[in-house]
């Protein structure tokens, strides 16, 4: 489970980094050329959060950063919310 978000499965994926040399023809130039071709890790955002799931339970979870932003999971709340009524009780 590790590198892998908790939440939508989102994990390392595969690609290639290329190498360029040259300067483009639209910039005046004979054209870029690829001279190097390598393997390399796309690697997701991955936060530690501390989720309420729906069952009202908190957890420690890792999760990516799409996911918190979308609203997939909920974040715990670390303290009670203000009240406006300024807590007098009548």
């Amino acid at each position: 489970m590790a590198r892998q978000c908790e939440a939508c499965g989102k994990k390392v994926q595969m690609g290639n980094r290329i190498e360029t040399r040259g300067k483009a023809k639209y910039l005046g130039g004979v054209g870029t050329k690829i001279t190097g071709c390598t393997r390399r890790k796309f690697v997701p955002n991955l936060q530690k959060v501390h989720v309420t799931l729906p069952n009202g339970t908190n957890k420690s979870m890792r999760i990516c950063t799409q996911c918190i932003r979308s609203g997939v999971v909920r974040k715990t709340v670390k303290t009670k919310p203000f009240d406006v009524s300024g807590g007098k009780k009548s």
